[in-house]
């Protein structure tokens, strides 16, 4: 199964995609640079399940309590509840993929796939996999739908609809890397921390 990761990785670096999903070679990373997104994510996923966070709540710090209060002053996550923190996945041509959203809400529109970001979120959110996938493997059972990024850091709200040219896009995606024979480097390899173990 194909994760919007593994394309995004691959769209970015073939090597880098090589080395991280062929081999399978980790490459620590500092948990503090996630520490904050993992809290807003749990932190969600209870107050939208209806558990007590008030212990959860004090234990966050100055900064972490400011984004989680913009995420729940946020009209989308304000609607009602459908459900969260769950694994999905559909099948795209010959290829399926799939991934976990952070959670799906409706109101008398529709349904909506959110997305929270403690950073940025993608600056083209139509073509970013995640998008792709998160609205693919969602659109047969919930009409109509929309994929919602909620930008926390800048306070920023990127929306897209579901548009069928996605089964197009992913297939071709899946088709290159399952065709792929070198796995080339790219010239991203300034912030790769697979840069000095890759061999370019």
């Amino acid at each position: 199964m194909f994760s919007p990761s593994m394309l995004k990785t691959f769209a970015q670096c073939p090597r880098k995609y090589y080395l991280q999903y062929v081999e399978k070679i980790s490459v620590p990373q500092k948990t503090s640079f996630f520490e904050k997104g993992k809290k807003i994510h749990a932190l969600a996923h209870y107050y939208l399940r209806g558990d007590d966070i008030s212990k959860l709540e004090s234990a966050l710090s100055a900064e972490e309590w400011q984004v989680w209060q913009a995420l729940v002053a946020n009209a989308y996550f304000q609607k009602t509840y459908v459900a969260s923190e769950y694994n999905l996945s559909c099948k795209v041509g010959p290829y399926w993929v799939g991934g976990r959203l952070d959670a799906l809400m409706r109101d008398d529109s529709g349904f909506y796939i959110l997305d929270y970001k403690t950073g940025a979120i993608p600056k083209s959110p139509e073509t970013d996999y995640q998008t792709m996938v998160y609205l693919l493997a969602t659109q047969k059972k919930y009409r109509p739908l929309k994929f919602v990024y909620i930008g926390l850091k800048e306070n920023k709200t990127g929306i897209v609809d579901f548009n069928p040219a996605h089964e197009s896009a992913i297939i071709e995606i899946c088709d290159k890397i399952t065709n792929e024979k070198t796995f080339a480097p790219s010239n991203n390899c300034k912030w790769c921390e697979y840069k000095k173990i890759c061999g370019v």
